[in-house]
């Protein structure tokens, strides 16, 4: 049996999840560097598949206290290695920082200024394929059979074509797609180069991996040798994978300490958002935030995600709205706000590390990739109120640690209203959501561990009666509470 252990700091953690090219953008000291001097698209302009804003690490360090001052302790960057796309998906060089971003020298300045606040910082790690502008895939490129790194990668005749596709690529490409060689996972040399990746930059200092789509990799162990070679680094490492459905296999506690918690996004939209949902946004996505659930039916979702796993990779399971990869929230419930901060509220005080998108808590909008990476808006366009519940949200859940060691304890769900306790050491918060259009009363019996419970309210509007046992509450359409 597994002895189970995650990183306590990740249980303490509110996530911001950046796409670097997207962010923030600023000259470094002593004026920009040759790679910065390139044209760029202009940074408000609706975004392209190819084309880069300019986005970079200096930008980034100017927004720190902009992201200290609203709570958050973590940062998870998509891919920052050197690269040719905006994404940075497809790795060049995974010991170098991409030069639009400001090198190795900005992100080491990004990384101090980082700790200094006392956030962490987890990256992406892109191990199942690499791109043909990688060395060891160019260097077959241009020499065929006697390349010295052919068993690297996938080939499965010659006659490469890398670019042409009219022609078959002959080599196994991610989805594929040849821009995207896919490695030899069972080959020892490549297996020994990603895992020394993966402890370089765990050396230099970074606190996580998030590893994308690590359920492409097929090989026994590999996830094994990964996690005991990076704790064997830094134990409280955090190691988050992504995978959008049932993570059972991958959360045994040999390989990740959680994975993007898809099951519980798709179960909030569907749930506030119901047949507001945007369908032509989420139905090409595996994680489907739809049919509409009731309260009954959130809560049997509910209560299997939050029991699947051991409680400890419950409390690390990295909980997100939205992402690079889906649509943005706004735009999925069709601009619905209620529904948007009902989400966030459920986000905020569900079991698992909150991350919030970067411009989510300014109310950026976006449909699919591309447009789901703006660039971040200017100030004088943030939506004001969505900025305010989030740093309230934050700071809650900073305050109470039952939000985020408590355990998960449903109490009524019925019609679209339902409410669960969190609970640790004494201390209860009862966290009610009205996802119905109409105003609602309700009676919540209460148990002999919640003494502790009033009639203060927290967190959002609505009446609050204690009469003995049961908690008579009120509260408008697409309306939460958090009472204490």
């Amino acid at each position: 049996m597994v002895l189970i252990h995650t990183p306590d700091w990740v249980k303490h953690a509110v996530f911001y999840q950046i796409f670097p090219d997207r962010f923030a953008r600023a000259i470094p000291p002593g004026g920009p560097l040759p790679a910065e001097r390139v044209p760029l698209e202009p940074w408000n302009d609706p975004p392209t598949l190819q084309g880069y804003k300019g986005g970079n690490f200096w930008g980034i360090i100017e927004k720190l206290d902009y992201l200290q001052d609203l709570g958050f302790t973590a940062i998870y960057f998509t891919p920052i290695f050197q690269s040719t796309s905006n994404h940075r998906y497809h790795t060049h060089d995974y010991y170098q920082i991409d030069p639009l971003l400001g090198g190795n020298v900005a992100f080491e300045k990004l990384l101090n200024a980082c700790h200094a606040r006392n956030m962490k910082v987890v990256l992406d790690g892109v191990f199942n394929h690499a791109s043909r502008g990688f060395f060891f895939f160019n260097d077959i490129l241009e020499n065929g059979s006697f390349s010295p790194w052919v068993d690297w990668f996938q080939i499965e005749s010659w006659g490469l074509s890398a670019y042409d596709g009219s022609l078959p690529a002959n080599y196994v490409g991610w989805a594929g797609n040849r821009a995207l060689p896919v490695f030899n996972h069972k080959n020892p040399a490549v297996r020994d180069y990603i895992m020394q990746v993966g402890e370089h930059w765990i050396r230099q200092g970074a606190d996580g991996w998030r590893l994308d789509v690590p359920f492409e990799v097929k090989e026994p162990g590999f996830w094994q040798e990964f996690r005991d070679r990076i704790k064997a680094v830094n134990p409280e490492a955090y190691i988050v994978g992504e995978v959008w459905e049932n993570a059972t296999e991958w959360l045994e506690g040999d390989q990740f300490d959680g994975v993007m918690n898809y099951p519980l996004t798709a179960a909030n939209i569907a749930f506030v958002g119901g047949d507001r949902v945007v369908m032509d946004l989420v139905l090409d996505r595996s994680y489907e935030p739809y049919p509409a659930l009731s309260a009954q039916g959130y809560a049997e979702k509910a209560h299997d995600i939050f029991h699947r796993h051991p409680w400890d990779i419950a409390l690390t399971q990295l909980n997100l709205l939205d992402s690079h990869d889906t649509a943005r929230l706004l735009s999925i419930v069709g601009g619905d706000r209620p529904a948007m901060e009902l989400a966030t509220l459920l986000m905020f005080t569900s079991p698992g590390a909150p991350c919030v998108y970067y411009g989510d808590e300014v109310g950026l909008e976006g449909w699919l990739d591309p447009d789901c990476r703006r660039g971040f808006p200017p100030e004088d366009e943030w939506d004001r109120q969505v900025l305010d519940y989030h740093r309230r949200l934050i700071a809650l859940r900073h305050q109470y640690p039952c939000l985020r060691l408590g355990g998960y304890r449903i109490l009524y769900a019925e019609g679209l209203v339902y409410a669960f306790a969190r609970q640790h050491q004494g201390e209860t918060l009862i966290v009610v959501v009205n996802a119905d259009t109409e105003p609602q009363k309700v009676a919540i019996t209460l148990n002999e561990t919640m003494d502790s419970v009033s009639q203060h309210v927290l967190y959002g509007s609505g009446t609050v009666d204690r009469q003995g046992d049961t908690l008579h509450i009120s509260l408008g359409g697409r309306q939460g509470l958090v009472i204490a």
